[in-house]
């Protein structure tokens, strides 16, 4: 494929190479400048891609929302669409790379699937340097008195390695430090990641960075990172990750790609910085969140679109034929092969994401990625399970044909935009009881009959209150193969509750994060990993 120079790209959109950083000829980085002189403009009309809950291999997600922005484009409609920065961890594990797919990708994409600008290496470098200041405080005298032992930093790596979830560091001589048990987790987990995309500008970025608990000291009084006098360091460290990358469709259509939080583990939306500069120089944005609607949607509503006032137009819910089948009970491997009956049980999970959505008072497009093995009778099928239920949808082909094979669905949202208003509200109330804002989440969206909280969350609420830290959004890490937090539990599970067994005040990103389950924060390699894979490439 041909691909133009950035700069011209990025003109056709309005955004002159005076704000411009040039990585090489296809990518840019773009100066906080471009928002400044534009944001007296009125916001342009924001749209959200989220999907069904996912078979191992994906929906389609990035495909469906690199599509729609094609489609929105070839048909005479100006749109830009922001998206989240691939993490090497799946690149090299299950996943592979995460910039699309067929004739819908953003490109450079080998670029963007690796080192990209440095984001991910300037994100990482600040994580492990407060990690080391922490361990040279107590090594140098302690003056803040942090007890080893409650220290609650953890390093990153942007990999996947379960041999680093839990280590012992400063072993050998008194030379090497401070013996002790450590952590690490996968980069896109870690709160720095997460403050990335919620600030608002630099200034809101050292604000919260100060606000980082680190640890807590002897006399269990929490221990802030602006105690440690280092948030200038780190402004140096992440000062041109702060900026957007700005890339371009195989179409060349202009995309935003800024930040990467994982959606089970983290909050699971690109930066607030990007989508709050491409409404104001854009009438539409596109943007996705991880994972399916359970997970990232209800993030970026009860979250991102909180923090950053942002309210949402409407929302484009992905499914696939094979995923619903798989909710229907087909084994992964059987997904290929015509099974109507499936198909019709498992459509549930689409009914139940698109009942959830509709709480949020946002009107809903069900895109359908179609697929090759899709049968004419499955296809079928599934329109008349459509409008039965008076669903907007639209059947979308952009993996194979480009923004050609995307214009129904871009019609179908154009159509939404100009008959459907927004009455977009979170769905719990922000002075709630973090017990009650738990509950809500799972009884609404997971549709679970309670929630139990093990003695360690207990703990942790209680600390949380005594901090006057409970008024913040809640950041629930949980499975992302199923609605309840066990994954084994597809399509529409009932008669379950949900159980917390630990709570993480991310002081400075401003949210309270649940884990459930057995959620991990530093992934492992599967048995063959995408890595291995790629010898045969």
């Amino acid at each position: 494929m041909r691909l133009e120079r950035i700069d011209k790209v990025a003109k056709k959109f309005g955004i002159d190479e005076k704000y411009l950083s040039f990585y090489g000829n296809y990518k840019a980085k773009v100066d906080s400048s471009l928002y400044e002189d534009n944001k007296n403009k009125e916001d342009g009309k924001l749209i959200l891609v989220t999907a069904i809950t996912p078979t191992k291999a994906g929906e389609g997600k990035t495909t469906a929302t690199v599509a729609l922005l094609d489609g929105l484009n070839s048909i005479g409609e100006k749109a830009i669409a922001c998206l989240r920065e691939p993490s090497l961890g799946p690149v090299f594990g299950l996943k592979g790379g995460a910039t699309g797919g067929g004739k819908v990708t953003v490109e450079p994409s080998e670029d963007i699937n690796l080192h990209f600008t440095g984001d991910m290496h300037a994100l990482t470098s600040s994580i492990n340097l407060i990690s080391a200041i922490i361990d040279n405080h107590i090594y140098q005298g302690n003056e803040l008195n942090i007890n080893p032992e409650k220290i609650i930093w953890k390093r990153a790596l942007d990999m996947n390695d379960r041999e680093l979830r839990t280590i012992e560091i400063g072993l050998g001589s008194d030379k090497n430090g401070i013996k002790r048990l450590d952590h690490f987790e996968i980069t896109v987990a870690s709160e720095l990641m997460a403050i990335l995309c919620i600030s608002s500008d630099e200034n809101d970025f050292i604000r919260r960075v100060n606000d980082i608990i680190v640890a807590y000291s002897y006399d269990e009084k929490p221990i802030y990172l602006k105690d440690l006098r280092i948030s200038k360091a780190i402004l140096k460290l992440m000062k041109e990750a702060l900026k957007p990358n700005i890339v371009q469709t195989q179409e060349h259509n202009l995309a935003f790609i800024h930040g990467g939080p994982f959606a089970n583990i983290a909050h699971g939306c690109s930066s607030l910085i990007a989508t709050k500069t491409a409404l104001k120089i854009s009438p539409i944005v596109i943007t996705e969140a991880g994972f399916a609607a359970d997970l990232g949607a209800e993030k970026f509503l009860d979250i991102k679109c909180r923090i950053g006032n942002l309210k949402p137009s409407a929302t484009v819910l992905v499914a696939t034929i094979r995923a619903l089948k798989m909710h229907g009970g087909v084994d992964f491997e059987n997904l290929k092969t015509e099974n109507l009956e499936a198909l019709e049980r498992g459509f549930k999970n689409l009914e139940q994401h698109y009942q959830n959505l509709r709480k949020y008072d946002i009107p809903v497009i069900v895109a359908i990625n179609h697929f090759k093995d899709d049968t004419e009778n499955e296809i079928k099928l599934l329109e008349q399970l459509l409008a039965k239920n008076y669903y907007p949808y639209a059947f979308l082909d952009g993996f194979l044909n480009g923004g050609k094979g995307s214009q129904e669905l871009a019609t179908k949202v154009l159509e939404v935009l100009h008959t459907k208003k927004s009455n977009f509200h979170p769905i719990y109330n922000i002075e709630d009881s973090i017990e009650n804002k738990i509950r809500t989440i799972a009884k609404e969206i997971y549709r679970a009959d309670d929630v139990v909280f093990l003695p360690e969350a207990i703990e942790k609420i209680k600390e949380i209150k005594a901090l006057k830290r409970d008024n913040l959004p809640i950041c629930m890490a949980k499975t992302q193969s199923s609605f309840s937090d066990n994954p084994s539990l597809i399509n529409t599970p009932r008669d379950f509750k949900i159980t917390v067994r630990d709570l993480k005040l991310s002081n400075g990103a401003g949210f309270i994060v649940a884990y459930c389950g057995n959620i991990l924060t530093m992934p492992g390699l599967p048995k063959i990993p995408q890595a291995v894979k790629m010898e045969d490439l």
